[in-house]
């Protein structure tokens, strides 16, 4: 990611044999150069100090006071940059600004401050080039000079530098750089949320969010009323549950066409079963009926009765047979194939007709006391 905030440099002067220096005064500030050019002045307040005072502490090594800012230009002219002190802890002290706590100054430097051969402390910071908040604290420097003219091409190259390499140690960025942080992963949660490639361009998000809002106000844009999308998607997914809890469920219900069709085979089978119940129940009477008829059970004149009866209820009738008790005079001729005995002669039961006998076996009377009473007497 790019970082946009700017270096600047500032003088204080230092209090002698401190180990507390000032490094950025409190409010609105400017440098007597001019400086800066891309906003009305730099400015440090309780709540951007925070976020300094955060950085710092944040940071593993310690932050060096060098000469000159030896630091930066030695990028420039190869000379190498000692340290006149150290420092580890800031602190923000309202009205004032903020200091270093806890510094640490070599003998050389110590001496030399001592002597007021350096008189003043120029800390090196980032910040904002909008709204000209201080960013991120990157060193300090001994000089005499109380504001400086600015920093050449190289100088500047080697504070960017700089600035990068604590970024890396950290993890913290100035508030420019969080910023477009936190923009950039706004726009890479819009790509998500539209499905939009990974090279679009905010217009063409803006586009596409243009054209979601048409589709969510109803063609009224911006003009409508606000839309709530979560409760939008969360009605939306009501429907589809209340939808798919009213689908059919295929393992408990069938077509219609289904039904429809197993009402016709059952009918069918109905008819075929009803069909099969009458011709079993025929071959059931005729088979009653002829076995009666065959060993005297049945009269013939009783024929036409006991299939009636079998018609309209089969039960009883074959109780009626189950009950009946065989006449041999049935089975045969009463007179075994003889001419009948004369007249006058003692008349036996075989004497009386077929239907005579037939009587006697409904009646349970005995054949041969009903020829007694029935038969002609000579």
């Amino acid at each position: 990611m790019t970082i946009r905030a700017l270096i600047a440099s500032l003088s204080v002067e230092i209090q002698t044999g401190s180990t507390e220096i000032q490094l950025i005064p409190a409010g609105s500030f400017r440098a007597q150069d001019g400086r800066p050019k891309e906003c009305a002045a730099w400015h440090l307040d309780a709540e951007i100090a925070a976020l300094v005072v955060a950085h710092v502490n944040a940071r593993r090594t310690p932050y060096v006071i060098d000469y000159e800012h030896q630091t930066l230009a030695a990028a420039k002219n190869g000379m190498p940059a000692p340290a006149a002190g150290w420092f580890k802890k800031v602190e923000w002290r309202e009205g004032k600004g903020l200091f270093a706590v806890d510094v640490e100054w070599t003998d050389k430097a110590g001496a030399m401050v001592a002597a007021k051969e350096y008189r003043f402390i120029s800390p090196v910071f980032s910040y904002d080039p909008k709204t000209g908040a201080v960013g991120q604290l990157l060193h300090a420097a001994l000089t005499n000079n109380p504001a400086l003219d600015g920093m050449d091409e190289v100088t500047i190259a080697a504070a960017s530098r700089l600035l990068a390499d604590l970024t890396a140690q950290t993890g913290a960025l100035p508030v420019e750089s969080q910023l477009e942080q936190e923009m950039e992963e706004l726009h890479e949660q819009l790509r998500w949320l539209l499905n939009m490639p990974v090279g679009c361009t905010v217009e063409d998000m803006v586009a596409q969010l243009r054209k979601l809002i048409e589709q969510l106000s109803g063609g009224q844009g911006t003009a409508a009323a606000a839309v709530n999308l979560s409760e939008l998607l969360a009605q939306r997914d009501q429907q589809i549950a209340a939808l798919s809890a009213n689908q059919v469920d295929p393992a408990q219900f069938v077509p219609i066409i289904v039904v429809d069709g197993l009402r016709a085979d059952i009918a069918a089978l109905t008819t075929q079963l009803a069909a099969h119940n009458v011709q079993a129940e025929v071959v059931t009477i005729d088979g009653l009926v002829t076995a009666a008829l065959s060993d005297g059970r049945l009269h013939p004149s009783m024929e036409t009765w006991a299939r009636d009866l079998g018609k309209s209820n089969l039960a009883a009738l074959k109780s009626y047979v189950e009950k009946a008790q065989p006449i041999a005079a049935l089975r045969g001729t009463q007179t075994a194939g003889k001419p009948p005995a004369a007249v006058g002669t003692t008349i036996a039961a075989e004497a009386i007709n077929e239907t005579q006998l037939a009587i006697c076996a409904s009646l349970g009377i005995d054949a041969a006391d009903y020829a007694k009473v029935a038969a002609p007497q000579a």
